[in-house]
């Protein structure tokens, strides 16, 4: 299942974290948002114990996705060592989605 993030936890979590984070901003009224949530889901599935994979709700927490000028949803953000290194707005494949991830996971600090 994937993770829940929030303005409180996302320093912890995605920041702080020695390994990569994956941030899928959302809303419930986002069409878009539905249609890319059971990748995310199959993601956290797929990368449990290596990456973190999940999803912030952008009506309850509003100060992560304003410091990271989060305009549009779904914006999904790929971190390494609390640095963004990724990025994808609106929705995509389960495929590329991987290859950032992999990419994310193979880059050298």
């Amino acid at each position: 299942m994937a993770f829940e993030f929030t303005d409180s936890n996302f320093q912890e979590t995605a920041l702080a974290n020695d390994t990569v984070a994956v941030v899928d901003f959302w809303a419930e009224w986002c069409g878009p948002c539905r249609m890319i949530t059971p990748i995310i889901e199959e993601l956290a599935t797929k990368y449990d114990g290596k990456v973190t994979v999940g999803k912030m709700n952008v009506d309850h927490n509003q100060s992560v996705p304003m410091k990271y000028g989060v305009r549009s949803i779904p914006t999904i953000l790929i971190l390494k060592d609390g640095e963004i290194v990724d990025k994808q707005v609106g929705v995509t494949t389960q495929k590329s989605l991987e290859d950032k991830i992999e990419r994310a996971l193979n880059m050298v600090a």
